[in-house]
């Protein structure tokens, strides 16, 4: 969900240190940090983070599952500043080198910019606030009261960004040099991002990329010409057109068992790991397949057989709440097994760093070479020192400034509680940031569920639920935050980028994404039914969060029958599958389904997990035909895919805007006999 990648990217200690990664004539001109960043680059981050925020909330509105588009930023900044770059030389105008950190800095920019559109909240805590989504859940429902709403508004939720979002930057700055090269994180993904900025700026590399981003604009168009196409026979609401079309017979279209023929789906399913599209599938052929079957077949004994689809002392109650098992259930394990591992790995590196010698002697050869190229990144790492005294000072402030502000745009939550919140998120954001560069899984949103509980619990029932969804939302960002940045200094350190541009440039990536991400929201929220079950932004996760702060407060009493003994019994399946996993071989346990993904289907339906499972055996067919030809052109390809998908989101909400509706229905039933 989200940002919380569904699988380890795998890299070798070697390939770290590569040295044909590193050409020696990069690591002799290594630019001062301030000629790293440009404003050329910052432009080409300012278009980037635009595009990818708005296919960050066109997925966050729709399914929730959120690929990995660092790789996508780092190809695309490449392609546009060396685009840019030839251009201008053509002209007969001089101009700068594009260099691997320049190229870092951008994609460091990106990655900021549109993960706000993820930890912002616009498709979780923050839309679980509004009135929309109080009455979908129904105003005679216990807990759910009428003041604790907070519509959408474009200032408030700008200035909520900026309160909230710079902390994380500045909690674990002074433990940079622990975690990257103290304890030698791996940090996967930031690895592998680096390891594909290297290869761009040599020759062979460049060539490769060129290939690269061909492959990308070729499906990018495809991508986009069909969402044209798809338009004309959409009509106006959600039953007409390709999205509904009954690919696998009208029988199992009735229970969302079809494909939509969705580019952005499809492209989650090549760029995301097997396991991860085998689980959604998995997960939906449970729920929809024969759960909710089964379910439906008691109504009139377990819940009352007229309540509406959307009631949820119904049907709909037992979709929501066994999807919240599962993902608390997948959480919490994945929680205790990270902070586990990190605590025993720090004493671990502590007792090994009292035993073995600061100076190693080094033979020479291919080791000395590494050696050498591993001291140059130490002296370019430490080189641009961020002092301990301003990111301990800039916390302080802008804990200050926050803990005053957070109570004036959500007065449940007082002072006191912002302010303890501050006190150990520092902690919290180390596990998170340790745990993410283990194993490259994020937990930036189980954190925010345990302050979500923790603050909606304490408040109580007067005002409850919006104090707990503020605090999910300050806890989500600082672990969030900070997680990326210590991503993005491994990403600086296998390029020998400066650290301090590293952090300058987060800088800016957030306070481009404070204003970006809250206005392609409102683009959205301007132009569709946002959070309306009958429309393709149904923001599934908005009634969730707002489900969860409510049973924060008020408990299981108002749930349907037997729902909390399957709650349990799936919560506790979610554990004893992540247990299973750790305790089988690999060979065993790669087979094993992820509760996590299991369960986003539950709520939403199962179009989706069909089109991604489209996407991941056309990968696995293209891996059995020419697996290196896909694993250099599979994530150009499902870029192309959502980026083309997304880019034509924006004349859509203009023609919705405007009021221009699609001119043809398309719709299918049964055949009827005359």
């Amino acid at each position: 969900m989200g940002t919380e990648n569904s699988g380890t990217v795998e890299i070798s200690e070697p390939l770290l240190e590569e040295p044909s990664k590193i050409p020696e004539s990069d690591s002799e001109n290594i630019p001062d940090w301030k000629e790293q960043i440009t404003i050329r680059g910052l432009v080409v981050s300012a278009v980037l983070g635009t595009l990818f925020c708005i296919i960050t909330h066109k997925l966050n509105l729709t399914v929730g599952i959120i690929p990995s588009l660092n790789v996508a930023a780092g190809l695309l900044g490449f392609f546009f500043v060396k685009s840019w770059t030839g251009f201008m030389s053509q002209l007969g105008f001089s101009v700068k080198p594009f260099t691997k950190q320049e190229n870092t800095v951008i994609q460091t920019c990106v990655v900021a910019c549109y993960g706000l559109a993820f930890s912002g909240g616009f498709g979780s805590y923050l839309l679980a606030m509004d009135e929309k989504t109080y009455n979908l859940i129904g105003p005679d429902y216990p807990g759910n009261r009428a003041e604790d709403v907070k519509n959408p508004g474009l200032l408030w939720m700008m200035g909520f960004i900026f309160v909230v979002s710079f902390l994380g930057l500045f909690s674990l700055v002074p433990l940079r040099k622990v975690m990257v090269m103290g304890y030698k994180l791996t940090y996967p993904s930031g690895t592998a991002t680096a390891m594909l900025i290297n290869s761009f700026h040599t020759n062979t590399g460049a060539e490769l990329a060129r290939n690269q981003v061909g492959r990308l604009g070729k499906y990018l168009s495809i991508s986009f010409c069909w969402s044209c196409f798809k338009w004309f026979f959409s009509g106006i609401g959600d039953a007409c057109g390709f999205d509904n079309f009954p690919t696998l017979g009208l029988t199992l279209f009735k229970n969302t068992f079809y494909f939509d023929f969705s580019p952005t789906y499809v492209g989650c399913g090549l760029i995301c790991p097997h396991i991860v599209n085998c689980s959604v599938l998995f997960g939906a052929i449970i729920s929809w397949g024969i759960l909710w079957p089964l379910i439906s077949q008691r109504a009139g004994d377990w819940y009352p057989a007229d309540l509406g689809s959307n009631d949820f002392k119904g049907l709909y109650g037992y979709k929501v709440f066994i999807a919240i098992s599962l993902i608390l259930g997948d959480g919490l394990y994945n929680l205790i097994k990270i902070v586990s591992i990190s605590v025993t790995e720090i004493f671990r590196n502590s007792s090994m760093e009292n035993n073995i010698p600061l100076v190693m002697e080094v033979i020479g050869g291919e080791s000395s070479r590494l050696e050498l190229e591993k001291k140059k990144r130490d002296e370019v790492f430490l080189k641009d020192r961020i002092p301990f005294w301003f990111a301990g000072s800039g916390y302080v402030a802008l804990a200050a400034i926050s803990t005053a502000t957070m109570p004036i745009i959500f007065p449940p939550l007082k002072w006191y509680l912002v302010l303890c919140s501050y006190l150990i998120a520092p902690a919290l954001a180390f596990c998170n940031s340790y745990g993410t560069g283990l194993t490259d899984w994020s937990l930036a949103s189980t954190y925010g569920k345990i302050g979500l509980f923790i603050i909606a619990s304490l408040v109580g029932s007067n005002g409850g639920v919006v104090a707990g969804l503020a605090a999910c939302g300050v806890m989500m960002s600082i672990v969030s935050t900070a997680a990326d940045l210590m991503q993005d200094f491994k990403t600086g350190y296998l390029t020998l980028s400066s650290a301090k541009s590293m952090f300058v440039s987060q800088l800016v990536g957030t306070a481009m994404g404070c204003i970006i991400a809250p206005l392609t929201f409102w683009m959205y929220w301007n132009a569709f039914d946002i959070g309306s079950p009958e429309s393709p932004y149904k923001a599934p996760y908005a009634v969730i969060y707002r489900e969860m702060a409510i049973l924060g407060i008020e408990g299981f009493s108002e749930l349907p029958k037997h729902c909390l003994a399957l709650c349990c019994g799936f919560f506790v399946a979610a554990l004893a599958i992540n247990l299973l996993k750790d305790v089988t071989p690999a060979k065993v346990s790669q087979f094993i389904p992820i509760p996590m993904a299991m369960a986003v289907p539950f709520y939403i339906g199962a179009y989706f997990a069909i089109d991604m499972f489209v996407g991941t055996v056309i990968l696995f067919v293209w891996e059995k035909i020419n697996k290196k030809d896909a694993d250099d052109f599979a994530g150009a390809v499902a870029s192309g895919l959502i980026c083309g998908d997304g880019i034509w989101t924006i004349p859509s909400a203009i023609l919705s805007i405007f009021r221009i509706n699609p001119p043809i229905c398309m719709y299918f039933g049964p055949s009827v006999r005359t």
